[in-house]
């Protein structure tokens, strides 16, 4: 009988709870939290409930105050009350061991900081062996230094009314938490000084592929999560690369040997960057960032229908001059522009226009007007402009092509007519 018994799947809900500090105003703060339940949605966590609160810092033992915690603890109390249990609490920034230890005592859920989840989503996405080596190295040095709240049942046992050493405890009376944890760390550290040497060799495996890549110029794709790099890749070497709605649907690098017209070239499709990436995962991910830095061309692909698009510009650069892919030829391509939205001013309103009142063909002519040929506004979904993307692509390329293989023929000779 059991087959017949259709059992649903209980989504775990989620509370989010993020900080407006000096540094991040109320707007820039929604933004993150809007990004947050994204990320929770691609993990398969349901938000429920937002709490914000103005703070100068983070409080460094509970990450928000005293009151707003209660509020929290009273907010999950309600909901198992009416039986609307909450599974987790997200925190958008990273936590440290103290902070996560005096939450868990005081709410008594799961708690979740950005960096976890982020690392959670990376191995549910990881398919190859290098993915996998990569991610399980970021999830040990994440879980390191937070290893002691794993084993509280195995703290010291103080006991004994010995006049000792005032360390707590008599002789024989001690418990074997430390040497657990011990264990434990020594484990974890031996693992990832195997995943390194791992690395190592898979470094080296790819830089033999791509010695063996031959003579081409290397295009690689970068930009935020999210904003269409993977269909982009499809379009334009016509393969099934795994392209999804969803936040890091890519984390392995494909790379595809692309022909426009007579000229052929390698084009990589890489792991999309996000705001707070924990500097472990960046390390993490360098060897899959290596296509990246090896690049001769960056096509730099932008989703504008993002409220916040050009902070998102901004993190990538910051991002590229980090992994040291800084400084190369870079075309930027501004995706989506068939769900671009703005708020139409009434013709009353005699309050400034703000980039919210802007239309496409206006924003089109503020900075990005500048940059003439380095700048394209495509949708990869309803394929508007694909052509016109190919079109710089060529030349782009057959510039580099020209200048860094000279005696390097393309697969057939173009002529151009000379009118007499």
């Amino acid at each position: 009988m059991k087959e017949f018994i259709i059992s649903e799947a209980k989504v775990e809900t989620a509370v989010l709870v993020g900080l407006i500090t000096q540094m991040q105003d109320e707007r820039k703060t929604n933004e993150y939290l809007d990004e947050l339940a994204f990320l929770a949605e691609t993990a398969g966590a349901e938000v429920v409930k937002r709490f914000t609160q103005k703070l100068p810092t983070a409080n460094s033992v509970t990450y928000v105050g005293k009151g707003k915690l209660e509020e929290i603890r009273q907010y999950i109390r309600t909901e198992e009350e009416e039986e609307r249990e909450v599974g987790m609490v997200i925190f958008d920034d990273e936590l440290s061991a103290k902070q996560i230890r005096n939450i868990e005592a005081e709410l008594k859920v799961k708690i979740l900081d950005r960096t976890s989840l982020i690392l959670d989503i990376f191995a549910m996405r990881a398919q190859t062996a290098n993915a996998k080596t990569q991610v399980e190295l970021a999830q040990y040095k994440y879980m390191l230094p937070r290893l002691q709240r794993l084993w509280t049942h195995l703290e010291r046992q103080g006991g004994g009314s010995g006049s000792g050493s005032g360390k707590g405890g008599s002789v024989g009376l001690r418990g074997p938490g430390e040497t657990q944890l011990e264990m434990d760390r020594r484990i974890i550290l031996n693992r990832m000084s195997l995943l390194k040497e791992r690395l190592v060799e898979i470094d080296k495996q790819k830089a033999t592929q791509r010695k063996n890549r031959g003579r081409m110029i290397r295009v690689a794709l970068v930009g935020y999560t999210n904003v269409g790099k993977s269909t982009i890749m499809n379009l334009l070497s016509k393969s099934e690369v795994f392209a999804e709605n969803k936040l890091f649907a890519t984390l392995d690098t494909t790379v595809r040997k692309v022909i426009i017209d007579n000229l052929p070239f390698l084009l990589s499709d890489t792991v999309g960057f996000i705001r707070k990436l924990p500097t472990d995962l960046v390390d993490s991910f360098k060897s899959t960032l290596d296509e990246v830095r090896e690049a001769d061309l960056l096509v730099h692909v932008v989703d504008i229908s993002h409220p916040g698009f050009e902070e998102q510009i901004e993190v990538v650069n910051k991002t590229l001059a980090d992994i040291g892919g800084g400084g190369k030829p870079m075309i930027l391509v501004f995706n989506k522009i068939d769900a671009y939205t703005y708020i139409e001013k009434a013709s009353d309103d005699l309050t400034p226009r703000t980039k919210k009142n802007l239309t496409l063909e206006e924003l089109m002519k503020t900075w990005m007007a500048k940059m003439e040929d380095n700048c394209l506004f495509i949708s990869a979904r309803e394929r508007i402009n694909m052509d016109e993307l190919k079109n710089v692509v060529y030349q782009r390329v057959k510039e580099l092509h020209v200048q860094k293989y000279p005696y390097n023929d393309f697969l057939y000779q173009t002529y151009e007519e000379e009118e007499e």
